[in-house]
């Protein structure tokens, strides 16, 4: 069984594709590490996020793996070149930069592979932005989730807050503002609902309730 769980930035694809999974028994991946992760090594490299074809050979050569969370083991979380990445792949600026790597063609073709591969070995709910019209399109349930910038801008503060980081609401905002622009705009695999999705608006709703409203589809199926 495949759910494909997509949606825009900080609308709680994670939070909600981990309960989802834990409930269900499933395991529990968010496509979003594997650029985030591919863009903080650039970082680290000092790379310039402009150059296309050294990111697509960063992506080439970079061994990535997925291994369970030493905190939930239905979660998988990325290995890179070895090291176990977690709060790293969430520091401000990867998040700034992210939409910048992800965009790219030679870059997403890469880690589409690694996402079908992954989808092939076990129950899985696989969260991101082209999960169910791009990467798994076959996928037994389609599911994506909306919410307003505001509302998602005050999630992603909450979030940052409780890891410890600064964080600045407003800025917060804007950044999710950009992030959706790029991501629906973009020529490769840009964000929007599949055909067949459903669409489930979490605005003022809490985890749990999303949980179920999704968990009866699933078993409507």
């Amino acid at each position: 069984m495949i759910i494909a769980l997509d949606g825009p930035v900080a609308v709680g694809k994670s939070t909600v594709g981990q309960r989802l999974a834990q409930k269900l028994g499933y395991c529990f991946f968010d496509t979003g590490t594997m650029y985030r992760a591919l863009t903080w090594k650039a970082l680290q490299l000092s790379m310039d996020l402009r150059d296309e074809s050294r990111l697509a050979d960063i992506a080439e050569t970079t061994k990535m793996d997925l291994v369970p969370s030493e905190k939930d083991p239905s979660r998988l979380v990325m290995m890179v070149d070895g090291q176990r990445l977690e709060r790293e792949i969430y520091l401000p600026e990867v998040e700034a930069a992210v939409s910048l790597v992800s965009r790219i063609a030679a870059v997403r073709k890469v880690m589409v592979e690694l996402q079908r591969q992954l989808a092939d070995r076990s129950n899985i709910v696989m969260a991101g932005r082209d999960i169910g019209t791009v990467v798994l399109p076959d996928a037994n349930v389609k599911i994506y989730l909306t919410a307003s910038p505001k509302e998602r801008a005050g999630r992603r503060h909450r979030e940052l807050l409780e890891r410890g980081q600064a964080a600045n609401l407003q800025e917060i905002e804007e950044n999710l503002r950009r992030r959706d622009e790029m991501d629906t705009n973009r020529k490769v695999s840009p964000l929007k609902p599949a055909s067949d999705a459903r669409i489930v608006d979490t605005e003022g709703i809490g985890v749990d309730e999303v949980v179920d409203r999704i968990c009866a589809m699933v078993k409507s199926c």
